[in-house]
């Protein structure tokens, strides 16, 4: 989740910290300051009230992607993600622990976090983390560009690596490179609008196998170049057409009236969706052709 000027989950506001120089929609709220805290209690004190649900709606498509990619690699390897914008680690916390999202709002909004030191909210994590570990945990890589929010989730255990780095300005670490190459599924709940095929090109070009990429872009904003780079790699973008995905509430009516005309000028409607006030996204699932005949994009959404 950047903020929007350049900074956090992209104001997708509640997107990712891998923001780039990309310009931001006059109509959109910034919510910088949340993003790159010393950890992550202000970033659920700020998005709780706006509803913010993204992360949620992509843990069971998320959790049912690692197990279809499970059965394609080696035996003996777990499952890599690459988490992109993935800020304090909420998407590898919902993936990889029996919480909800709203258990997290809960729990970092609590008197009891409230009263503690970011030394000693760590130290309860790392116990309320490994209390609820799931026993099939995926190896999540985290990239974004907010310093503290890898560090904090490094620190808890959500993440086996992270990398504090912005691809969209500057290419990739060696220790980045080294990492992706083990990844089988790049997830995205937020910063796909700020993000370009400059973040995809190294990941991809390294990957040692073909990857399947799950992102929750907005209705507002088009992934269309991005498609087309994952397309160069031989990965057929699907665009899920049976319903979109509330992502949160307008801060005010600016908000909203710029959603309702960016998503009319994309040729959607927004009639139930921006118009009920709430930012919707829409699931892209990019994977090789052979994959999108073995596992039908249905199977991998959730009923309704």
């Amino acid at each position: 989740m950047s903020g929007m000027r350049n900074k956090g989950h992209g104001n997708n506001a509640a997107s990712g910290s891998q923001a780039s120089a990309i310009p931001i929609p006059e109509g959109m709220a910034a919510f910088d300051d949340i993003y790159d805290q010393p950890d992550p209690r202000a970033y659920f004190r700020a998005l709780g009230p706006l509803e913010y649900q993204a992360p949620q709606h992509g843990q069971g498509i998320f959790r049912r992607a690692v197990a279809a990619r499970r059965r394609t690699v080696r035996a003996a390897e777990p499952v890599t993600v690459l988490d992109i914008c993935c800020s304090y680690g909420i998407n590898a916390a919902l993936l990889n622990h029996d919480v909800t999202l709203d258990d997290l709002y809960a729990h970092y909004t609590s008197p009891q976090a409230t009263a503690l030191t970011t030394a000693e909210l760590i130290e309860w994590d790392r116990s309320y983390y490994a209390a609820r570990r799931r026993r099939d945990p995926a190896r999540v890589i985290g990239l974004d560009m907010a310093t503290n929010a890898i560090s904090y989730a490094r620190e808890v255990g959500l993440l086996d690596e992270g990398f504090a780095e912005n691809l969209e300005t500057a290419p990739p670490s060696p220790s980045l490179l080294r990492a992706a190459r083990h990844a089988r599924l790049i997830t995205i709940t937020g910063g796909a609008s700020f993000l370009s095929p400059r973040t995809f090109q190294p990941i991809l070009t390294c990957a040692h196998d073909p990857v399947w990429v799950a992102a929750f872009v907005l209705r507002t904003t088009s992934y269309a170049s991005i498609a087309a780079c994952l397309a160069s790699y031989g990965l057929v973008t699907e665009k899920a057409t049976t319903h979109t995905f509330r992502q949160r509430r307008f801060t005010d009516a600016d908000e909203q009236r710029y959603a309702v005309k960016a998503v009319t000028a994309a040729g959607d409607d927004p009639y139930g969706k921006e118009t009920d006030g709430y930012f919707h996204t829409t699931l892209h699932l990019s994977r090789p052709s052979e994959d999108v005949t073995a596992w039908q994009l249905t199977d991998l959404m959730p009923s309704l």
